[in-house]
């Protein structure tokens, strides 16, 4: 008899692997891949473990939820040029204005792609999918290492690393850790929080599964499956039936309202969940496409006549589950003050957004209710590292704050530049050989991921530029042209947006001004931005930061008005399209850095000028709509 007859099983069928590396994270969603990516380009070894077969987590094509953040959306926007710029920077707008561009088309799985590129092209970054962390093994308060099984392949990987992070969102990885962790909702007394309810309960926010549907040159007929729900008016109320001047219901997303499992164990019981949602979702569509039941005599209230069903998910976009506790708990106070932290790593702005736990089954409550907050706000280090485990830090929705607090900084956005905080602070306590318990208390190296936030394009409010390596702040800049408030030196200002208006940055923190030279319109284009030094300087790095209109919303969306509101499918019409870089040598420019059709914010260079230059310039001869160069900051190192 042949071997591929008669193969015999001589011992487990998981093949084990040991694996090394200075950073793990657990979990591929949006704050696990900034996270990620982040450590990986600042030089640490990098292993991401994501248990499904695409990144992106509720923002992947399996869920499909659009990325919002401190800009806001629906209820309380922030967003004013030239004052309340409040979209996120850093590695996720480097995501959202590729996908732009790439992916007019509004794919979900472009985005998979996207994010799978970015995170593909990182030498330093191992990318394990369909790898869930199932255990790990501990020394004293430390993790050692960690195990993670592949069953699509029958490996498992023993990884050894110095730092491990939590972007899982369920905690798997600090849970079996024993990290200590919070979960439903902490009563009215504990953290004097005045949106909590008077007693604590174990329940917390639904999950959702969301819906597309496409419209036909023709009559669409539905019929709904035995098992689905049935909802009269009277159950929809508040959600389905729009009042009078408020934006009709649309088909082409989904209803992000339609949740449930709020009651339930969101980890244990997600299969239930799942189960239920399903019979929400087909439920509702039977309402939207046949009617209420005996009311409506073949009337089609919701235009839905031509649309179908075209997907809808099989795995819920959950919201909340476990909440790890840290070195320190965000509150509502918290949030609504704009506590200025020292050790500030990232920044958020979402409303506080409460949903009643029982979702669709609490049609006499509204689905959502969104409490503003005043002013952006900044997330601690301390928020994001394990109160009992002292290599143990944690990014994403999971992250330390009472469930009101919580209720902000869980979107993704926000998430995401948390990740991409934690992620360079790790990478730090991996080259300075510190735990990261150590780091929110030591204030020189938190001076220096917070100086290495703001060149990597981060935002923190009230912190500013003041990197002793950055040639341009000592330089005397100069320009062809520019407008009022929009100085030339403005390139060095510190900050690279504006958010002294309304809703923008709290009082003493907000730094006014332009921030970004302008060229004059009348001057057209090429403009020219010249920094000139003293003392002759040898540059190896140019970096620079174009406007790409922070106050505008821009993320990939199913929903046709919510897009509406953007420009997508297209660069930014105020960033800098074609430009090069230039150095005098005697009387002639010498080109060093030469770019066409560009569409991202930050584009760093590395540069061989050959000997020390006095004279910089940077010519811009075109933009991707706008009339006029505009650049938010210069640095050369």
């Amino acid at each position: 008899m042949s071997n591929s007859e008669t193969r015999k099983n001589e011992g487990p069928m998981l093949e084990d692997h040991a694996l090394n590396c200075e950073i793990l994270v657990a979990g591929g969603g949006m704050a696990g891949c900034c996270c990620a990516i982040a450590a990986a380009r600042l030089g640490a070894s990098v292993v991401l473990c994501q248990d499904r077969s695409v990144l992106g987590g509720n923002a992947s094509s399996e869920i499909r939820m659009h990325i919002v953040g401190a800009n806001g959306t629906g209820v309380f926007d922030r967003g004013a040029e030239f004052e309340t710029e409040a979209r996120e920077g850093g590695i996720i707008e480097e995501l959202r204005l590729e996908n732009s561009v790439r992916n007019s088309q509004r794919s979900a799985s472009m985005f998979d792609l996207i994010l799978f590129e970015k995170c593909k092209a990182e030498p330093n970054l191992r990318l394990l999918l369909n790898t869930s962390v199932t255990a790990v093994t501990l020394n004293g308060d430390r993790i050692e290492q960690a195990i993670a099984e592949r069953q699509s392949t029958e490996d498992r990987f023993t990884i050894n690393a110095q730092i491990f992070i939590d972007c899982t969102g369920d905690g798997r990885l600090a849970a079996e850790a024993g990290a200590l962790f919070m979960e439903g909702r902490e009563g009215k007394q504990e953290f004097h929080e005045s949106l909590a309810p008077e007693t604590a309960d174990n329940r917390r926010l639904g999950s959702t599964i969301l819906m597309q549907a496409r419209r036909h040159d023709r009559p669409m007929p539905f019929v709904a499956p035995e098992w689905a729900r049935k909802f009269e008016q009277r159950d929809l109320k508040l959600r389905l039936y729009a009042t009078p001047g408020e934006e009709q219901p649309t088909h082409e997303y989904g209803y992000w309202w339609a949740e449930w499992g709020g009651t339930l164990d969101t980890i244990k019981q997600n299969e239930e969940i799942r189960d239920e949602l399903l019979a929400v979702v087909m439920g509702i569509w039977d309402h939207v496409k046949n009617g209420p039941p005996g009311t409506l005599d073949g009337a089609d209230p919701f235009k839905a006549a031509h649309w179908a069903l075209d997907w809808f998910g099989f795995l819920p976009g959950k919201r909340e589950s476990r909440r790890f506790i840290g070195q320190h708990i965000l509150t509502e106070q918290d949030l609504l003050m704009s506590r200025d932290f020292p050790d500030a790593i990232a920044f958020g702005g979402w409303s506080l957004d409460l949903h009643p736990p029982e979702g669709i089954d609490a049609p006499d409550l509204e689905p959502c209710t969104q409490h503003p907050v005043p002013a952006l706000y900044n997330v601690p280090l301390s928020a994001c590292v394990s109160k009992n485990r002292k290599n143990l830090m944690f990014a994403g929705r999971n992250i330390s704050a009472t469930h009101v607090a919580f209720s902000s900084t869980r979107v993704m956005a926000t998430c995401a530049v948390i990740g991409q905080g934690v992620g360079t602070a790790a990478a730090f306590a991996v080259k300075q050989d510190l735990l990261p318990a150590e780091l929110a208390e030591n204030a020189s190296v938190m001076s220096q991921v917070q100086q290495r936030l703001l060149r990597d394009d981060a935002f923190l409010v009230g912190i500013v530029n003041l990197d002793a390596q950055d040639f341009a702040r000592s330089a005397t800049i100069t320009a062809s042209s520019e407008l009022a408030d929009f100085a030339a030196m403005n390139v060095v200002s510190g900050q690279t947006r504006s958010v002294h208006g309304a809703a923008g940055a709290p009082e003493g923190r907000a730094i006014p001004g332009g921030h970004r030279w302008m060229s004059d319109p009348v001057d057209g284009l090429s403009a020219m931005l010249q920094l000139e030094w003293e003392t002759p300087i040898e540059p190896c790095e140019i970096q620079l930061i174009f406007d790409t209109g922070l106050h505008r919303h821009l993320t990939l969306s199913q929903h046709d008005g919510y897009t509406s509101k953007m420009q997508w499918g297209q660069a930014q019409p105020e960033t800098v399209c074609d430009y090069r870089v230039e150095v005098l040598d005697g009387e002639l420019w010498i080109p060093l850095v030469e770019v066409m059709g560009n569409y991202q914010r930050r584009r760093v260079h590395a540069v061989d000028a050959n000997s020390a230059v006095s004279v910089l310039r940077v010519v811009v001869t075109a933009t991707n709509g706008v009339d006029q160069a505009r650049i938010c900051e210069v640095r050369v190192y």
